[in-house]
């Protein structure tokens, strides 16, 4: 476990449903459940939030808390930073809302800023909003296209002020290094739920998509084998949304979409595609047991955990 880094991010920011922040809590107590000692195995390290401003007024209608979640970016990019750069381990990433991600992969390609970084999205949502496009100011639905570099003004609908952005820009610009991630080097898998804005986006970007549907026909092997010969890149991160799983099988998410793809498509998925030795980063997020009275969902996103942990650790014998 020494190659391994493992980090537990409870900031829920960016989310429109309360509950996320406590997503790691919901893991651990599913690994007693268990009986496993998988929390006391891998050094860990807690990134302080600024959940406390959820108490605050909203003051930035089309980017939610952008102020304390740029904060939680810069000090995400640098831990990121850090321990892919200097300690030379692979961080295991366990966090609350999606919009997490962007800070994190800002980090990645800080470390590494003359390498491609590939980009696996397995999530229900595209993630590609800008404060000029998004319905709802919710930032979780955003940092894709602060990776990209790309407000997608063809279809602005939002004026934006002042303040927001400075703020998004800076977000884009983190590291001083814009874009972090080109659209050709993006894949999305499950992903089923979109506004018109950001099919506008992946389709002028050709960004590719492949559909749980897809999936199921043609299997999971088919697909983890298109999908790494597609990726042109140096370096590979992995983010995993569990919203990207079923709401029948397990509901504990705050966004959660029908027609998912099953625990065991995911876990086989994700085993796989952990395996190649181009990826570097594994993230798993946006668990909320609130909307969870049995637990559910982070049980079975903790089975998923640990097999994807085990793939990771045979990669450093």
């Amino acid at each position: 476990m020494s190659h391994l880094k493992l980090y537990e991010i409870t900031s829920e920011l960016g989310a429109g449903t309360r509950g996320s922040s406590l997503g790691v809590k919901a893991l651990k107590i599913a690994s007693l459940g268990f009986n496993s000692d998988y929390f006391s195995l891998i050094p860990t390290t807690k990134i302080k939030t600024e959940n406390d401003k959820l108490f605050e007024k909203v003051k930035h209608p089309y980017a939610k808390r952008i102020p304390s979640i740029y904060k939680m970016w810069e000090r995400m990019s640098s831990s990121i930073y850090q321990t892919i750069k200097v300690e030379n381990k692979f961080p295991i990433i366990l966090t609350g809302d999606h919009s997490n991600a962007g800070g994190l992969i800002s980090g990645v390609k800080m470390a590494h800023p003359d390498k491609k970084i590939g980009l696996i999205w397995i999530d229900a949502h595209a993630d590609i909003h800008s404060p000029l496009t998004t319905p709802s100011g919710n930032m979780h639905g955003m940092p894709i296209a602060a990776l990209l570099d790309n407000d997608n003004i063809d279809k602005q609908r939002n004026k934006i002020d002042k303040e927001t952005r400075q703020l998004w820009n800076k977000m884009k610009n983190l590291g001083n290094i814009r874009p972090k991630v080109q659209a050709e080097d993006i894949v999305y898998i499950a992903v089923r739920d979109t506004e018109e804005e950001e099919d506008h986006i992946i389709e002028k970007n050709n960004i590719k998509k492949i559909s749980v549907a897809s999936l199921r026909k043609r299997g999971v092997s088919a697909i983890v084998k298109e999908v790494l010969e597609y990726l042109k890149v140096d370096i590979i991160y992995i983010s995993f949304d569990v919203d990207s799983m079923d709401p029948k099988l397990s509901i504990g998410t705050g966004t959660p979409v029908e027609n998912g793809i099953t625990n065991s498509e995911a876990e086989e998925l994700l085993t796989k595609l952990v395996k190649d030795e181009r990826t570097i980063a594994f993230e798993m997020t946006e668990i909320n047991p609130t909307l969870d009275s049995e637990n559910k969902m982070a049980k079975n996103s903790f089975k998923i955990l640990e097999s994807v942990t085990e793939v990771i650790k045979s990669k450093f014998k």
